[in-house]
């Protein structure tokens, strides 16, 4: 069995048959999921929703090799004889996208949600402001792309070093781009989450209109956490339900992110707000784990466990829905060996391996808590991330470990990486994804001379 992620069940025929197409079938079943069997007859798909008839039509990908996954050459002529039932083990399977910190072209954002289809995972986390650049385009206050999606200069390597780009950097997206990735993922089955970061991490928007902040300042050039944070102003409040109510606008998710970490000296007045007035709209909230020190959440909101998963079980018996990502292992911009020669080193070692063995549910969890575990997300953070080759290194393959984390069953395959590097990187060759080879980075991966900061 050479699939990735890994089916529920498999069961091999014990040869080739002619690929003649498929068919597909409605039936019930699991969300998401579906039969597929493959014979001299051709291959049946019973889809137990839309979503479980892409999932298969991925599986049928997978199945008819590598080249299936080209746009041009020879097309697959056999295919296993085999079944497959399939269906996932969690409903939220996500990535967060940071496209603030740098900017990633529409382009390759259409990428990304091409290659989370592939991998079976169904959310994009947007996260669109930060203090670095914001990348909403905002008509009610054209100032925030205009001021606030450029800045003069980025750091380059960690901070202590004082080393800079020596460039400006900037970008944004229009609401035309956006709603063109919100449908682009639809069509995949991907939902499409986007983040204002508040009350922190909000410098480009203060830079933009200073009147929000408790200090002024330009868009920041540096990494980390920044003191200057939004006011509480019933102003600034006022123009930030405008600025969700144009977010909500464009994206029709359900669930709406207000960010809410890292806010030093913040008592989380404007947290409560936006998330009442996103509940107002119909929607429902989603932040980082500090919101839950901002007083009474509303009813609906869902806490994202990034701060390891203390805060996601604390979530969950307070009644909150929740999504795992505690930075220990799946922040994909953290260094991926000891080696020297991995590039800007940061943060602490998360191998392929750590990604797989990691289980999302904590071991302390009785099912009795009144919310609900949804799944997990990997998170990409990019501020050392300045390019979309720079994030295929930092994602692949670990993503790949994550996808099947998300996706199988709980019990491990001993023979995970063995399958990953037999059958599951030519897939990503064939699909253009500059990975990081298992035994390390080819040479233009490296950046030598340029500092991290390892923990």
């Amino acid at each position: 069995m050479n699939l990735l992620p890994r089916p529920v069940s498999y069961v091999d025929g014990g040869r080739t048959c002619e690929y003649k197409g498929w068919e597909t079938v409605l039936v019930d079943g699991p969300a998401g999921g579906y039969r597929l069997l493959s014979n001299d007859d051709g291959v049946l798909i019973e889809a137990h929703d839309a979503a479980g008839e892409m999932n298969a039509l991925q599986t049928l990908r997978q199945l008819l090799g590598p080249q299936a996954f080209r746009a041009a050459g020879e097309k697959p002529t056999v295919i296993p004889a085999c079944e497959i039932v399939d269906h996932p083990r969690f409903p939220w399977r996500g990535v967060m996208l940071d496209v603030s910190r740098h900017f990633l072209p529409k382009r390759e954002v259409l990428r990304y949600v091409e290659l989370l289809s592939v991998h079976k995972l169904n959310v994009l986390h947007l996260h669109l402001t930060d203090d670095q650049g914001w990348r909403f385009e905002c008509k009610r206050y054209p100032k925030l792309t205009e001021v606030g999606s450029w800045r003069e200069d980025s750091r380059f390597g960690d901070r202590r070093s004082a080393g800079m780009a020596g460039r400006p950097h900037g970008g944004f997206y229009t609401q035309d781009d956006l709603r063109e990735i919100v449908e682009y993922a639809r069509a995949r089955h991907i939902v499409v989450v986007p983040e204002i970061d508040i009350p922190g991490h909000s410098q480009a928007a203060i830079a933009a209109y200073p009147e929000l902040g408790v200090h002024g300042g330009g868009v920041w050039t540096d990494w980390g956490v920044n003191e200057r944070v939004l006011n509480t102003e019933e102003s600034t409040v006022d123009f930030y339900r405008n600025v969700f109510d144009e977010l909500m606008d464009v994206f029709p998710a359900e669930v709406i992110g207000l960010g809410g970490d890292e806010a030093p000296g913040h008592e989380g007045e404007l947290v409560r707000a936006i998330a009442e007035h996103i509940v107002r709209s119909g929607r429902r909230p989603y932040g980082w784990d500090e919101i839950l020190e901002s007083g009474p959440l509303p009813p609906g909101t869902i806490v994202a466990s990034w701060r390891g998963v203390e805060g996601g079980v604390a979530a969950l018996r307070e009644g909150h829905d929740v999504v795992m990502c505690p930075e220990q292992h799946v922040y994909l911009d953290y260094r991926q060996s000891e080696s020297p020669d991995e590039p800007i080193p940061v943060g602490t070692v998360t191998t392929l391996e750590d990604v797989y063995a990691w289980d999302p549910v904590p071991a302390d969890l009785t099912g009795e808590e009144p919310g609900r575990l949804l799944g997990a997300q990997a998170n990409i953070w990019t501020e050392h991330l300045d390019s979309a080759r720079r994030v295929d290194y930092a994602a692949f393959p670990r993503l790949a470990a994550f996808a099947e984390v998300m996706w199988s069953p709980a019990e491990k395959d001993p023979d995970f990486v063995h399958r990953l590097a037999e059958h599951h990187l030519p897939r990503l060759d064939a699909l253009g994804v500059e990975y990081r080879p298992l035994d390390g980075p080819l040479p233009w991966q490296k950046l030598p001379g340029v500092p991290g900061f390892p923990r």
